[in-house]
């Protein structure tokens, strides 16, 4: 099971904040990732200070800053840049990291934040979403030397360069949802991995199963496609140090068992398993504390191990 970091910085985080825990992960070595959030607005209780940070500006400070861990989105909303800028965006990061980059890629949910920023809402997502992935996807792979051309009912390139290029021979796309329909198969058409946050493992069988129906579909084995989940993560060495990081995150402990990944290290390795079970490969532990440092040392030291 590979597991990753994944945080959510519309909460409250600074950049400085968020090398820390980049750089943690990194030198713990049982994480494979730092992975953000793409929001503009904090949700629930939170203040949100110092306020909201761009997650491709800092995902390039991070290419720079750390060394060997990937980086990556979950997931960025395609109503907050255009395709092209978006390409663009993503391959100087993949360059500025030497090849480290994933672009997790979704329609865009949160209102609020679009209004807080005056930034348009449009009621058509998920085709707007699949014109994205098409053009970004298709510049990426257009030959040295060759243009790209793209006719959509929302967007148009005409005789693109498609530069600059990544250093990835392709950079992994992410998208992720429960749709039953459209989103099964846009990630067969566009993605290298699918996710599914916060469900239940009868739901995620569900949703994976759609998924790989899909993926055989399209032509490709349904095993080409990497099965993850995200989920919260709260743990501790004992009950007391379970409840303690619940309540710095404003959460219970009994909803914590039931949605996330909580309890002692055993318990959660349990939990983890339940989800491999279903054919999950990969975890993305939400880190919701992000000034909890030694909640990533116990994780790394007393949870990767038993993953095998």
């Amino acid at each position: 099971m590979d597991l990753r970091v994944f945080t959510e910085p519309q909460q409250g985080a600074s950049y400085d904040t968020l090398l820390k825990v980049a750089r943690t992960a990194e030198e713990l070595g049982a994480f494979s990732a730092f992975f953000r959030s793409d929001h503009y607005l904090r949700m629930g209780g939170a203040d949100g200070l110092p306020g909201p940070t761009d997650a491709w500006i800092t995902l390039a400070g991070l290419a720079r800053d750390t060394r060997t861990i990937r980086l990556g989105t979950l997931m960025t909303a395609a109503t907050f840049r255009l395709p092209g800028v978006t390409a663009i965006q993503v391959a100087q990061v993949d360059a500025m990291s030497g090849g480290r980059v994933e672009l997790g890629l979704g329609a865009g949910w949160y209102e609020a934040e679009h209004s807080a920023y005056g930034i348009p809402f449009p009621k058509e997502r998920i085709g707007r979403l699949e014109e994205q992935l098409a053009i970004i996807t298709g510049l990426w792979n257009t030959k040295l030397g060759e243009t790209f051309d793209f006719a959509g009912e929302y967007y148009t390139l005409t005789d693109s360069p498609a530069l600059p290029k990544p250093a990835q021979d392709r950079i992994p796309v992410l998208i992720g949802g429960n749709g039953p329909k459209r989103t099964p198969e846009l990630a067969a058409r566009f993605a290298d991995e699918f996710n599914l946050a916060f469900s239940s493992t009868e739901d995620t069988a569900a949703q994976f199963g759609r998924v790989r129906a899909a993926v055989e579909r399209a032509g490709r084995p349904a095993d080409a496609m990497v099965y993850s989940t995200a989920l919260v993560a709260c743990v501790g060495r004992d009950d007391a140090e379970v409840a303690r990081r619940a309540a710095a995150i404003g959460r219970e402990v009994d909803e914590l068992r039931a949605n996330g990944l909580a309890g002692t290290p055993d318990e959660v390795v349990e939990s983890i398993g339940r989800y491999a079970a279903v054919g999950s490969e990969r975890i993305y532990l939400q880190i919701l504390d992000l000034d909890d440092l030694d909640h990533l040392e116990l994780i790394a030291s007393r949870v990767a191990p038993q993953l095998g």
